[in-house]
Formats: C-alpha cells, sequence, structure tokens
C-alpha cells in the first residue's frame, strides 16, 4: 500500500507537479494529497477528454501533465489521445484506476469496460503498466514511465488497482477564486460577416506575444491560409479540445491566450467553460465564432441559435462576456479585454462558409507543436503556483 503524499512528491521529483482529471474512489487519498498542495496543482476537469486536453496545453507550455481517471474516462479520452497527443506527439502521464478487473466483484456497469481495459490502450497505442503496491520499487516505475514518454512523446499509462493507496484525511478545502462578471452586449445590427474578417482582424490587433489556438476544422485552416505565425497552433482534430488546451497554456505562461473556438466545438465541450471560470487564467480570451452549422462537414446546423453563450460564460465565472455582430464593436471589445484581467470571452455571429482556395496547414502537426512551444518558451513560464 502506497503513501499518497511521498507517491506525490516523487513524482514532483520527475517534473510532475500539475495534474487534472476526473475522481475515481480508487484515487481517493492521491487526489487528497494533490488538492493538499493548492488550487494551482490541481485542475477538477468536467471530462476525462477535458482532462486530457488541459493536460496537453500544459505540456505545450513546459509543464509536465498527469491524469487522473476512472478506466470507464478512457473511452471519454480516445478521441484526444488520437487526435490531439497522437497526432502533435504530446506525452501526459495517465493514472488509471481498474474498475471491473476480472475476478473482483464490482458495480455492473465496470464489468466491460474492466475486461477491456488494457486491450482499449493496446488499441489505440498507448502503452501501460501497473502501479506497483510496494513503495520500494516506485521510483523504478516513474523512471520507465517518465523514460517511455520521453522517448516516444506519447502517454503512458499506469494502471491502479483498488488499495493501492493508503487512505488520509481530506485536506481543508481551498477557497474559491471568482470573477465579477460583468456582461456586455456590444450589438446593434446584424451584418453579413464572415469568419474571414473575424479572423484578419484578430491578425491584425492579436500582440505579437500572444499565442493562439485555433479549433479543427476550417476555423484553423482559414487562419493558416491567411498567415502563418510561430505563435499559432492549429487544431487537427480534437474537436472541442481547443478550450481546454488554451487553458492548460494560459495557467503556464505569462503570455496572453487567444482561443479560436466554434460553436460546434464549443458545445461539443462547453463544460470546458466552467473549468475555465473556475479557474480563472487572466490573460485568456476566449472567441467563439458561431455561424450556427457545422461548416467543416458540410453544413449541417448546430444548436447554437437557442445557446446564451455570453450567459454560460457569466454564471462560468468569466470576468467579462460580450456579444458582438460587427467587426468594429469587435474589434474595440477584442483591444478592450487584452487590457483587463480575465478570462474573457467573445461572441461573435458570422455567416456560414469560407474563403476560397481554402488552404491547408502543410506543415505536420508534431512540428506545430514543437514550434508552438518554442515560442511559448522565448520567456520563463509560469511555475507551479499561478
Amino acid at each position: 500500500m502506497l503513501d499518497a503524499n511521498r507517491f506525490v512528491e516523487s513524482l514532483s521529483a520527475r517534473s510532475h507537479t500539475f495534474f487534472t482529471g476526473v475522481p475515481c474512489s480508487f484515487l481517493t487519498p492521491l487526489i487528497h494529497a494533490v488538492e493538499g498542495l493548492g488550487r494551482s496543482f490541481y485542475v477538477p476537469a468536467t471530462s476525462e477528454g477535458e482532462a486530457v486536453a488541459v493536460a496537453a496545453g500544459a505540456w505545450l507550455a513546459g509543464q509536465p501533465a498527469v491524469v487522473l481517471s476512472q478506466n470507464s474516462g478512457l473511452g471519454n479520452m480516445i478521441n484526444p489521445l488520437t487526435s490531439l497527443n497522437h497526432p502533435f506527439r504530446i506525452p501526459a502521464l495517465l493514472i488509471l484506476t481498474w474498475r471491473g478487473e476480472p475476478g473482483i466483484q464490482d458495480e455492473p456497469q465496470h464489468s466491460l469496460m474492466g475486461r477491456i481495459t488494457c486491450d482499449q490502450l493496446k488499441l489505440v497505442e498507448v502503452p501501460f503498466g501497473f502501479l506497483p503496491q510496494a513503495p520500494e520499487i516506485i521510483d523504478t516505475c516513474l523512471d520507465d514511465a517518465v523514460l517511455r514518454m520521453r522517448n516516444a512523446s506519447f502517454p503512458f499509462a499506469l494502471i491502479v488497482r483498488d488499495g493501492t493507496f493508503a487512505q488520509m484525511p481530506r485536506p481543508e478545502p481551498c477557497p474559491r477564486v471568482r470573477s465579477a462578471t460583468v456582461i456586455r452586449d456590444l450589438s446593434r445590427h446584424r451584418q453579413s460577416l464572415q469568419r474571414v474578417t473575424i479572423l484578419e482582424r484578430v491578425l491584425e490587433l492579436v500582440p505579437t506575444e500572444a499565442a493562439v489556438i485555433a479549433t479543427t476544422g476550417k476555423c484553423g485552416r482559414e487562419l493558416y491560409t491567411l498567415a502563418d505565425r510561430p505563435q499559432h497552433l492549429y487544431m487537427v482534430g480534437a474537436m472541442g479540445s481547443a478550450s481546454g488546451a488554451g487553458l492548460g497554456v494560459a495557467l503556464h505562461t505569462t503570455r496572453p491566450v487567444v482561443i479560436l473556438d466554434g460553436d460546434g466545438a464549443a458545445l461539443m465541450r462547453l463544460g470546458t467553460l466552467a473549468t475555465i471560470g473556475a479557474h480563472a487564467p487572466p490573460r485568456l480570451v476566449h472567441i467563439v465564432i458561431d455561424n450556427g452549422v457545422y461548416d467543416s462537414t458540410g453544413g449541417q446546423r448546430t444548436v447554437s441559435g437557442s445557446v446564451d453563450f455570453v450567459g454560460v460564460a457569466a454564471a462560468c465565472g468569466y470576468a467579462s462576456a460580450v456579444s458582438c455582430d460587427d467587426v468594429r464593436t469587435f474589434g474595440q471589445a477584442f483591444v478592450t479585454v487584452l487590457a483587463e484581467p480575465g478570462p474573457h470571452l467573445l461572441h461573435v455571429r458570422v455567416t456560414p462558409g469560407s474563403i476560397k482556395p481554402l488552404g491547408r496547414p502543410q506543415i505536420p502537426p508534431h512540428e506545430v507543436a514543437q514550434r508552438f512551444s518554442v515560442f511559448l518558451k522565448g520567456e520563463l513560464r509560469k511555475e507551479a503556483g499561478f
């Protein structure tokens, strides 16, 4: 049986001081140990896939990350593992519990995943091992995991059985820091505004030191077509994960971080707005470009017409949320929020469609990630304690 505090110390000695994830009862002592370090070391995610994206953003900013999850959450991780971590070659240490382990009585909902957990990891080419319960071999286990992640530039999973960690008292809860939310509606009249016009305005106004993360599909493709810069990260997959990755970056850099999101992508991981609001990175600007359709797959409609993104951001604790329907008010709002403590959300409605010809990033994703990471490290990153 392991002492959770000592296990966290062993991880910290290997530079793994940032944790995110979704709880499991098997991990309760470990999560208590992490929470005891302070809220800046642990980001409770609203889904396991979100946690993988947050961890990816942290790694891009120079901070190795640990993702905590029950094995049932592995299904939620599959998309970012295969379409974010794999193409971009981003490692993360996954600590997965083994609910429904064959031969051990558990709840019926864990039966199938318990049988196929190892096969699932093999299927998505995530190497794994079993976390030993003997304290004397933990260092060897972690050294092996870190080495394999470094050599493969890909996640490694440690599977945790019930009873691995000794129980420990729950720490005093960290005080919740909430921003004072201001809702501003700058809409005056509806125009036939196009996404490319908004992206052009962003390129004109965004500071050279800012990190820009563009969601998958035509948003990232248009941004690349307009201008390719080291400060850009083009998400070529992992729909909905741009906001989580942006949060992970923003928590580990002093640079401004601009997320270019779409309505369909934002809706897919709407819970990430709550995570952003709870942790309130002060230099994060979240732009939701809302055309009401899934433009990249043929223009099928989303449900954004009945969603108040500004109201959602306000309820989640963003410092401000702004709605605007023309390029002039968008530009004014963008300049304003860049100068004010955030996080901020800008919601702008546009018409469907994209520029022609529409290019695709010609740089391999792992090279985009490396270039972006080098850009972020151009100044001293934030240490844990943000």
